[in-house]
């Protein structure tokens, strides 16, 4: 037995045999051709680009439809690196001057591409190296009119395993027969983590060099809540996961017997439990699980893999079907909340050494009022269809909440004057994230509607700790008692003024945090759809008494060790077991 840490970027539990698919690419042996086949063999490639253009379109319909319009247009950047001049220029060189083979252009001159993707300090970057195997195999396989290796056709449920995967090849798979994914390399914010999510295939990246140790047909575990691959498991092994897994199914069938009933505490205190959405086709899953509401739109699906910025039909088209969905619950849509190291059409002068603490989020957008007026405007179009709120991100200091308000009320007002009726009270709220923010709150909150706290990025900004650096995850602790005070100092402001505060960062997904937040005076929560059921059984098994002391006794406590040993002692004894089950 072989147990490997990867990232969880899927959540979910497979068991299943492994299917290896080991390609770091199509390289070709060199192939020279007569000078009088040249032109011919250049006609040939744009011939072949023709199709792989339309296989693109194709598979950008279908996904689509499947899985939304945000899945789908990873294709369209796809075909605009099809269609490259810089690309096609170096192809045709090869063809025209060194009288090489179409398909060894192709293979030569798409390997560097990768090659330099890869080597590129920005993860965004790097992770677009998919992208260019992608094209490159599509290219190749339209030149010889065969497919080159590939796994979208499977013949039997399987755990595909492999070095990395396109996101065309994740988009491609059968959900039916796909049961797991797991690779070699890969991150969180890659494409092919996020179609993973989006599909809800249970995947695993980022394992490192492991290939060598795995053969298909071997019997493999991937654990997508806590990133483990299990090769070979032991009897024993397999069926511990055999249990969680029906156990985690028995649940799920348990609670769905709450799904319409409201986070009330067993004393009548309401909860409002929101979900956080990433691409619209989601509203369905907040929907089955009883979301009261859309607490955290992420808009950057939009921008994330093209080189040209996404139009405002495009912006309003995904915001409007959200809010269309949620039949009148409230959703809040947040702003652009990336730096410029991860956007195609807006790049810094130089490469930033600190990109967490440069041009990013609320930053970005005002530095490029143009892209900001974009989106602002297709929000406040989409607010005529229903309960629709915008949240500005990492707001550090008044100056750029006055800044993001005067263009709100600019682009307001601009619709109006197109005859664009704007709902006059659309809520604006902003995300409280950095320090500066909670020490600063009682000038902020006379100029918002509601403050959302980011627990995520509020934690990595008081601890100094770099959430995706492995060599100080054990410092990144939501529960430490530093970032529980700035939550309570956060929260009684705002209560002060009369105003709502949520969480919706990853802290809010955790039964005993949540009750935790419940005992200190939060009444909205925002996490994942997945997440609702059991937080939601969680809470209507306890009363606000028993929260509030829980939460009077953690922000005593001196270190978050202390904090979390005290937390789930206390949950064992508050709910009931199908909780500390999930």
């Amino acid at each position: 037995m072989l147990e490997l840490q990867g990232i969880a970027v899927s959540p979910g539990v497979a068991i299943g045999k492994a299917l290896v698919f080991d390609r770091e690419g199509y390289s070709l042996a060199q192939c020279l051709i007569a000078p009088e086949l040249a032109e011919r063999e250049w006609e040939r490639l744009g011939k072949a680009i023709e199709r792989a253009h339309k296989n693109l379109e194709s598979s950008r319909e279908k996904t689509t439809a499947n899985w939304g319009a945000r899945l789908g247009d990873i294709f369209s950047a796809q075909q605009q690196l099809l269609r490259d001049p810089r690309i096609l220029s170096e192809m045709e060189h090869l063809i025209r001057d060194k009288r090489y083979s179409a398909d060894y252009a192709v293979s030569e001159v798409f390997a560097k591409y990768a090659a330099a993707f890869r080597r590129a300090s920005s993860s965004f970057l790097a992770e677009r190296a998919g992208d260019v195997h992608d094209v490159e195999r599509l290219l190749l396989e339209a030149l010889s009119g065969k497919p080159t290796a590939t796994i979208r056709q499977l013949p039997h449920e399987a755990i595909v395993v492999s070095h990395d995967l396109t996101p065309g090849e994740t988009a491609g798979f059968d959900a039916t027969k796909v049961l797991g994914i797991c690779t070699e390399a890969g991150g969180p914010g890659g494409h092919t983590a996020i179609v993973a999510r989006g599909m809800e295939i249970p995947a695993v990246v980022g394992v490192g060099n492991f290939l060598h140790n795995i053969r298909s047909g071997d019997e493999v575990i991937i654990d997508g809540h806590l990133g483990r691959i299990i090769v070979s498991p032991d009897d024993a092994t397999k069926e511990r996961y055999l249990q969680r897994r029906r156990a985690r199914q028995s649940i799920a069938e348990q609670l769905r017997e709450i799904r319409d009933l409201p986070a009330v505490t067993s004393d009548g205190i309401r909860i409002e439990l929101m979900a956080n959405v990433e691409f619209p086709h989601e509203t369905q899953a907040c929907l089955d699980r009883g979301a009261d509401g859309v607490g955290l739109y992420r808009t950057e699906f939009l921008y994330l893999g093209h080189d040209s910025e996404p139009t405002e039909e495009e912006h309003y088209q995904a915001y409007l079907r959200v809010v269309r969905d949620m039949q009148g619950r409230p959703v809040v849509i947040r702003t652009l909340d990336l730096g410029a190291d991860k956007m195609g059409m807006v790049r810094p002068a130089e490469p930033e050494n600190n990109p967490f603490l440069g041009l990013r989020s609320i930053r970005l957008s005002l530095r490029n009022p143009a892209l900001f007026r974009i989106q602002v405007r297709a929000i406040l179009r989409a607010a005529c269809a229903g309960d629709c709120r915008i949240m500005f991100p990492m707001v550090t200091t008044l100056d750029e909440l006055r800044s993001a308000r005067f263009l709100l009320r600019s682009v307001s007002e601009d619709l109006a004057a197109e005859g664009v009726h704007v709902p006059c009270a659309v809520q604006v709220g902003m995300m409280v994230e950095v320090p500066a923010a909670v020490l600063m709150l009682d000038r902020f909150i006379d100029e918002i509607d509601f403050v959302s706290i980011g627990t995520n990025d509020l934690t990595q900004y008081t601890l100094a700790v770099d959430r995706s650096n492995d060599a100080v995850a054990d410092l990144y602790q939501a529960c430490d008692p530093a970032v529980l005070r700035l939550i309570q100092r956060t929260h009684q402001i705002v209560s002060e003024r009369g105003k709502s505060t949520s969480v919706c960062g990853e802290m809010s997904n955790n039964p005993a945090h949540a009750l935790l937040l419940v005992g200190m005076g939060i009444r909205t929560l925002s996490l994942a759809p997945a997440a609702i059921p059991i937080i939601k059984k969680a809470i209507r098994s306890v009363t606000i008494g028993q929260c509030e002391a829980m939460a009077w006794r953690a922000l005593r406590l001196s270190t978050a060790r202390e904090v979390e040993a005290f937390l789930m002692n206390q949950l064992a004894g508050l709910v009931p077991e199908i909780v500390l089950q999930a």
